[in-house]
């Protein structure tokens, strides 16, 4: 069983996992914000776990970079592609702990498909105001690379996900094909997709990458669910995380709204669409805050 790091701050309380660095648990005054899971595990459908050195898809797992083309573990077999990067499923070494914050690294090593040198670096730092995560990514090998992340949170609101009041302040959506990858962006006014103004799902499937983010005054894009048991907001900078998936979990039989704010969209190590390119040396870091309502 993977060891778990326990964090608290006035009414919040959180555990992590050092399994993937997911956020396991997270309440606030013993009301659940996010669908958790065992300690022992299994991680169902990358519940709180990180998602880097890419988020969501890569078409056919294989990509051009550079010149040369790279082929990826298929690891989404039923659409044929590369899925949710190389990080979820690993142990994460823990350098630094306190009463309210922990630290953990991991390092990427050159592998088939992935030939690149990342130096990771994740602190889930809890306040009595909500969970901030922080990471940093470090091109620590001698060529150029391909990155990018997404947090992998399911809120939690209550058991009936059709009863979720969504907010999520995004002037487009990604219609996908059938395999999930992206086929159009289109503009949110007038699809069942448009959560400008928050309103109830219902028996919708959401599945859908979002852009266009509408930042507030602070710089800060801010997703809020509602439902019978309360509410949990999730908010981050547009700059640094201009896209997020939305997943209703619909015929995944799992509870939750799944909120991933990511750098780039599906398949982006092939369109280049927001792509983050590391040189040796570089740095990427993006943050997030998950916060009772």
């Amino acid at each position: 069983m993977s060891r778990q790091f326990i964090l608290r701050g006035g009414d919040m309380y959180a555990e992590v996992s050092q399994f993937a660095a997911a956020v396991r648990v997270l309440r606030h005054d013993g009301r659940d914000l996010v669908a958790g899971w065992p300690p022992e595990g299994p991680v169902p459908f990358y519940s709180g776990t990180l998602l880097a050195p890419w988020p969501n898809r890569i078409d056919g797992a294989r990509y051009t970079f550079g010149g040369v083309t790279h082929h990826l573990t298929m690891n989404e077999e039923a659409r044929g592609n590369a899925l949710h990067g190389l990080v979820a499923d690993v142990r994460w070494l823990p350098v630094e702990m306190g009463p309210s914050h922990v630290r953990l690294a991991h390092t990427i090593t050159p592998s088939p498909g992935y030939p690149f040198t990342l130096d990771l670096r994740v602190l889930h730092h809890l306040t009595p105001e909500g969970l901030t995560t922080t990471l940093t990514a470090e091109n620590t090998g001698e060529r150029a690379a391909p990155y990018g992340c997404a947090p992998h949170p399911w809120l939690f609101a209550g058991e009936d996900v059709e009863d979720y009041e969504l907010l999520m302040p995004a002037d487009r959506v990604l219609l996908p094909d059938e395999r999930m990858l992206p086929a159009s962006l289109e503009d949110v006014s007038g699809t069942p997709y448009d959560f400008r103004k928050p309103r109830r799902l219902g028996a919708e499937a959401v599945d859908h990458t979002f852009t266009g983010l509408r930042a507030e005054e602070d710089g800060l894009v801010r997703v809020r669910v509602r439902g019978p048991e309360g509410g949990v907001e999730l908010s981050w900078r547009a700059a640094e995380l201009p896209w997020a998936q939305v997943c209703s979990g619909t015929g995944f039989g799992y509870r939750g709204l799944a909120v991933e704010p990511m750098t780039c969209p599906p398949d982006a190590f092939n369109s280049g669409v927001d792509l983050v390119v590391l040189r040796p040396g570089e740095t990427a870091e993006t943050s997030w805050t998950l916060a009772p309502l």
